[in-house]
């Protein structure tokens, strides 16, 4: 059976990246990096795959649903 999806927030992915808060939500905007999800009102998150699929490979990374597309 496969582990559930983990929802992490802002500061862990500043950590697993290293990369600036302005940085990410540029390259959200630019469709470059995992755009976040809306856990509530006020609270949002990401994806924990979606950030290692990025980690391991930034330069070709894609949303999911274009390499599905591709595949």
């Amino acid at each position: 059976m496969r582990e559930p999806d983990r929802i992490i927030r802002l500061k862990t992915v500043l950590a697993r990246t290293g990369l600036s808060r302005s940085t990410i939500y540029r390259k959200i905007s630019e469709g470059t990096f995992p755009p976040q999800i809306r856990i509530s009102i006020h609270g949002a998150g990401w994806r924990e795959s979606d950030i290692n699929r990025w980690v391991a490979d930034p330069v070709s990374w894609r949303p999911k649903s274009e390499v599905d597309e591709f595949c």
